[in-house]
């Protein structure tokens, strides 16, 4: 079956330890939904840098990355329903970016 790589953007960082507490389970009930297709529930992402060949910009980009996960789907079609279901589009703050891991 495809593996499918989530970059999340954007997002926030919860304020207090209770909004913590309620994003934290927001993640792992959606994770738990996702079931045995959830191959890496990944991590959030801190700071990056983008390197190009003219240099090193240290915001990470107009869209830096804020976390990945990697899940098993059919096609992108089922895949993109995953992701519709991610907690990081709750409050319109962030985008899920979808790419097939492709076998090599």
């Amino acid at each position: 079956m495809p593996k499918f790589m989530f970059i999340y953007h954007g997002g926030g960082r919860p304020e207090t330890p209770e909004e913590g507490e309620k994003v934290m389970k927001a993640w792992t009930g959606w994770m738990a939904g996702i079931g045995s297709d959830l191959v890496d529930g990944g991590n959030p992402a801190g700071s990056s840098k983008t390197v190009s060949s003219s240099g090193v910009e240290d915001t990470g980009g107009p869209n830096p990355v804020s976390g990945y996960s990697l899940v098993n789907a059919a096609d992108m079609d089922a895949a993109i329903a995953i992701a519709k279901g991610c907690p990081i589009l709750d409050g319109g703050e962030g985008t899920v970016e979808i790419a097939e891991a492709m076998a090599m």
